[in-house]
């Protein structure tokens, strides 16, 4: 019983760095996104569209794995108004 607690206090840690790295990985992304479309003009090479991909890809699979542990995230008041 001991260490069926730990086990479920350790998942609930996981868990909850999981979304932390979610949200910071999708923060990054948003910001990659608004960096590349700012300077989309200026005709750069690829390597901001490389590290745009590469967050998006970060995110996906974060994503995934939220998916994978039935991993519920929070709702942001701007999602919500009434």
């Amino acid at each position: 019983m001991l260490f069926k607690r730990d086990q479920h206090r350790m998942a609930k840690i996981g868990n909850h760095n999981l979304l932390q790295l979610i949200y910071e990985t999708k923060h990054s992304w948003d910001h990659a996104k608004e960096t590349e479309k700012a300077v989309y003009e200026s005709h750069v090479n690829t390597e901001l569209a490389d590290r745009t991909k590469l967050q998006e890809k970060k995110y996906l699979y974060l994503y995934k794995k939220a998916r994978a542990r039935k991993l519920h995230g929070y709702l942001s008041d701007l999602v919500i108004q009434q």
